[in-house]
């Protein structure tokens, strides 16, 4: 399990971050949120990347709005995860990126993010130069921005029943950054990694968690 601590971005802003692994690991992580904040599965995320002996950080992004957010999955925490999402722009959420990732120090770092942390993570990629790899699961926001240039390598994962995501979007992103490794998991829907979500596919989590360690281990050493 891990620990709550205090990080200060770039702008001033304060933060809370969970953390957690090996304080003398060689390689870093910093993982991203959905729109339901720093909650008990992004916890638990955080908790399994370090049980492969990596250190691993989240930052509360949404403390730039409301602190300690941490809803569930329901109709009204969606609504309400929303909204906080719009009160937060791309660059103050790469200011609090940023400064878990100077937080890890010198070490070999990645960035993996869910939902809207997969938007982030890509983000981090093309408009940071703090990473060597970053992992997005089911990003919204990439097709947006798929003509962004990264800067680390790139893996990108997508469900297939996605009714966020069509797979026109995810076709896009692949003839835009043919470089990245992008994967489509047949039967999946959005969330798919969430086993607190209805949408959870073991399946495709199993094997997009094999697939992002492989590219983490390929481009971190």
């Amino acid at each position: 399990m891990g620990t709550t601590t205090t990080l200060t971005a770039a702008d001033g802003h304060s933060f809370e971050a969970y953390v957690a692994g090996p304080e003398d690991a060689k390689r870093g992580l910093v993982v991203i949120q959905e729109i339901f904040g720093l909650n008990h599965h992004i916890k638990a995320m955080v908790d399994r990347y370090a049980a492969h002996g990596y250190r691993v950080i989240a930052p509360a992004i949404f403390d730039r709005v409301q602190r300690g957010v941490e809803l569930g999955y329901g109709p009204d925490d969606r609504k309400a995860g929303s909204e906080l999402r719009k009160q937060v722009s791309d660059d103050a959420a790469l200011a609090d990126i940023a400064a878990c990732a100077a937080a890890l120090g010198d070490r070999k770092k990645a960035i993996i993010g869910y939902c809207y942390g997969g938007t982030m993570a890509w983000l981090s990629s093309t408009r940071l130069n703090a990473f060597s790899a970053a992992s997005g699961w089911y990003g919204g926001g990439v097709a947006g921005t798929k003509d962004e240039k990264p800067s680390c390598a790139v893996q990108l994962h997508f469900g297939e029943t996605d009714g966020a995501i069509p797979m026109s979007d995810v076709d896009a992103i692949k003839a835009a950054q043919p470089q990245a490794e992008v994967y489509v998991y047949p039967g999946a829907g959005h969330g798919f990694n969430c086993d607190e979500r209805d949408s959870f596919n073991a399946d495709a989590c199993k094997l997009a968690t094999e697939r992002t360690l492989a590219f983490f281990e390929k481009n971190l050493g």
